[in-house]
């Protein structure tokens, strides 16, 4: 009965994983802006999962257990100072929306600004800004996965959306204002 158990468990285990992954490829993607590195991140810190399970003492702390164990592998690849050659990107597969194709247009260029925006903010920002806002962590689960305290979460999260802001109102396009004039006639 023992060994049913233990199969049941594992089986769940590896469906909970499998459900972290493409959250765990957003963190990576947007820590390192590199589709590879963020892909082999990503499979790294799934295989250290699999491995470790056994050290996982709370279950509802899985997301919390993996962005830790994600961010430990992107300081791994930054002392192994190993060189990644770039490789073509493939495409992402995108659904079929029913906009028109300025409207897409539209939101590929405000997607692209906000990229461009975030990828611009020094990497304890955009690691904090990206675990709260994009993830939807709590400050305390931030704080425990990058290993510092609440307080520098806080305010380098205040720090990251005060840049964001500012950059992207600089990169809003400019609107030009209607404006009437009042012709004089004698």
């Amino acid at each position: 009965m023992k060994i049913l158990s233990l199969f049941s468990r594992a089986h769940g285990f590896h469906g909970q994983l499998e459900q972290s992954r493409e959250r765990l490829y957003r963190v990576a993607y947007s820590w390192s802006h590199d589709a590879a590195l963020a892909d082999d991140l990503v499979q790294e810190t799934l295989s250290k999962a699999l491995k470790n399970s056994g050290q996982l003492r709370e279950p509802e702390m899985l997301n919390s257990w993996l962005f830790s164990i994600l961010n430990n592998c992107w300081r791994d690849h930054f002392r192994q100072q190993r060189e990644m050659e770039d490789i073509e990107e493939i495409e992402d597969f995108r659904c079929v929306h029913e906009t028109t194709p300025e409207d897409e247009h539209a939101q590929t260029q405000v997607v692209g600004r906000v990229r461009g925006a975030v990828a611009r903010l020094a990497l304890g920002q955009r690691q904090v800004l990206t675990l709260v806002d994009l993830e939807e962590l709590s400050y305390a689960e931030v704080a425990a996965i990058l290993e510092i305290p609440v307080g520098t979460v806080m305010s380098r999260l205040c720090r990251a959306r005060r840049a964001l802001k500012e950059m992207l109102q600089e990169l809003a396009p400019v609107q030009s204002a209607q404006v009437s004039h009042i012709r004089r006639v004698k």
